[in-house]
């Protein structure tokens, strides 16, 4: 029994082209073998009532004898634990070929949740990948994959039927014809409304998860009576459907049971005409109806367990649509750090499920130690280029190429490792200050901790705090300040010295001593020789750039040293307006004598 539970256990993944459904199923076949075995055992062993009861009213009662009887009973009774033992076996192993495809496909899973949002077609696709695996791991847990395996054996018993009379048999064929018919009826009824059951709760779950994340917002503005009676529509349309899938699937499984005893007491009856005819024993009939309702048990038993079915066959839909969607990123070779240039080329990047561009054809390059201001009007496309220079959202033309190396070259932890990333929403993750500026290292360096928290100005203010680096921040970083959450994301974006470091909106939660950390971490890069580029629409932070890109419509309407750009847009305030959001604005920028490779003069 052991060695057979160990067949289910995690084995070593195969490199290459990631972790795909049916490779992670195929590293448990021996364990599929083993309960299609077990299930052939299981089904032969279910004869035992049968012809034990044949036996009895055949050759015991006849005969009257009692030592007939005990060793019959003695070997059924062997028999029936044997059987016992085999059903507990198999169902163990399923359950254990569920977690395997968890814990296999865990970190695939993950990677495709982080990724989804951008591309999922539907709402809540974010989570369903973890929703669809965990519907198929319930599938697992069930009576319902036991009752798979032993519907190939209806024709075996149905063959024992017409043994024991052709009439008994035909019965029995045209029993397991409507039962299939009613299984096949199931699904067909019940396809449709699980996925829209799917769909419902998926907005249900979106809208608890927006309110959970906008808790302060729904309290200050009085949001919460409205968004609660979207979550009640929300949650009633759920119901409406689950009821639905929950009615049919009932029905039809109370309809099939109803059927099956009423073919076994037609079974008695039937048996029972023979009996006078003079065509069949006594013991064939009671053989027979005990056969009959075994025969018929596993679809009754798939009818009542098609609800989960039909949920872990469409989540395995799902999960390989994302898959293919979303493939893993394949083994790639180590490359060198990069250290001399950000080249990007043509870059194009559409809107995530649809076909509006968001930014199309910006090419730029920088240097090693230069650094690059992106601005222009809301919706421009700022927020966009920066997700896209860090990977975070993958062109859909153009390239972004470190040291000439494209982004998809790179392994990505490798790749990460020389990126930082300050998103326009700040978000951390439940852990200590520590953790979250190691990006959660397995065993994050100290040293490094504190060099990324003093190159971001923050290192003060985390030692004044009772716990210094081990205080624990919270659920998103709850404990903490809009601006603290913003420094501690800087150090985030500077630990381990990334070659770029790209920021959005880095001073939008930030007072002046914060303004100023903030002034000295980007003149910590540019002299170490980083890339440093920002998304901003305060024209106070522009000071310390060599470069500026215009945005507009997505595309770039200017690019070039500061001082030059600044020279020919102020003139018809298109610049100015871009930095301060306000048409006509004036920016009071000190002209400092540009370099024509972008690097400031002295």
């Amino acid at each position: 029994m052991e060695r057979v539970l160990k067949a289910a256990r995690t084995r070593p993944l195969p490199e290459g082209q990631g972790v795909e459904l049916s490779r992670v199923l195929s590293q448990s076949r021996s364990a599929l073998v083993a309960v299609g075995l077990f299930s052939a055992l299981i089904n032969i062993l279910m004869l035992t009532s049968s012809f034990y009861m044949l036996e009895v009213y055949d050759r015991v009662i006849p005969s009257r004898s009692i030592p007939t009887l005990v060793v019959l009973s003695v070997l059924a009774l062997i028999l029936f634990v044997s059987q016992g033992i085999l059903e507990v076996i198999r169902s163990r192993i399923l359950v254990r070929i569920g977690n395997h495809l968890d814990e296999a496909s865990s970190e695939r899973i993950f990677d495709v949740m982080t990724r989804a949002q951008p591309v999922a077609s539907q709402r809540g696709g974010g989570l369903q990948p973890m929703r669809d695996v965990d519907a198929i791991k319930a599938f697992l847990s069930t009576g319902g994959p036991g009752a798979l395996f032993d519907l190939p054996w209806l024709p075996v018993y149905v063959a024992v039927m017409f043994l024991f009379h052709w009439m008994l048999g035909l019965a029995a064929v045209l029993g397991a014809v409507i039962l299939i018919f009613l299984t096949l009826l199931t699904e067909f009824r019940t396809r449709g409304p699980t996925l829209e059951m799917t769909r419902d709760v998926a907005v249900r779950t979106e809208i608890a998860l927006a309110g959970r994340r906008n808790a302060e917002i729904i309290a200050a503005m009085g949001m919460g009576p409205r968004l609660a009676r979207r979550y009640r529509n929300a949650g009633l349309t759920a119901t409406v459907s689950q009821t639905l899938v929950s009615d049919l699937a009932g029905g039809l499984g109370s309809v099939s049971r109803i059927f099956r005893m009423v073919l076994q007491s037609a079974i008695l009856g039937l048996g029972a005409i023979l009996v006078i005819w003079g065509e069949s024993s006594a013991g064939i009939i009671i053989a027979g109806a005990i056969l009959m309702g075994r025969a018929l048990a596993p679809v009754d038993q798939a009818i009542a367990n098609w609800k989960g079915f039909v949920a872990a066959r469409q989540g395995w839909g799902r999960l390989s649509e994302f898959f293919q969607k979303l493939p893993a990123s394949p083994k790639r070779m180590p490359l060198p750090r990069a250290t001399q240039n950000l080249n990007v080329e043509r870059l194009t990047v559409l809107e995530p499920g649809g076909q509006r561009f968001l930014i199309r054809d910006i090419s730029f390059s920088l240097k090693a130690g230069q650094s690059l201001c992106v601005i222009g009007p809301s919706g421009a496309g700022k927020s966009t280029l920066a997700r896209a220079l860090v990977n975070a959202w993958r062109p859909s033309s153009g390239r972004v190429e470190l040291d000439g190396a494209p982004l998809e070259q790179w392994p990505p932890e490798d790749l990460g490792s020389q990126i930082g990333y300050l998103p326009q929403d700040v978000e951390l993750f439940s852990g200590t200050i520590a953790q979250n500026i190691s990006r959660h290292q397995d065993a994050p360096e100290p040293e490094r901790v504190i060099e990324a928290a003093m190159a971001a100005g923050v290192h003060t203010l985390i030692a004044r705090l009772k716990e210094g680096y081990q205080t624990q921040i919270g659920e998103a970083g709850s404990t903490l300040s809009a601006g603290q959450r913003q420094r501690i994301a800087l150090a985030r974006a500077m630990y381990a010295n990334p070659f770029l470091v790209v920021l959005d909106e880095p001073n939008s939660n930030l007072d002046a001593e914060g303004d100023a950390a903030l002034q000295k971490a980007i003149s910590t890069i540019k002299e170490r020789k980083g890339v440093v580029i920002a998304v901003s629409h305060r024209s106070a932070i522009l000071e310390a750039f060599d470069m500026i890109l215009l945005l507009h419509e997505g595309q770039a309407a200017a690019f070039g040293p500061r001082d030059a750009i600044l020279a020919k847009h102020v003139r018809n305030s298109s610049l100015v307006g871009a930095v301060q959001g306000k048409p006509g604005a004036v920016v009071p920028i000190k002209p400092q004598g540009g370099l024509a490779d972008g690097r400031s003069g002295t």
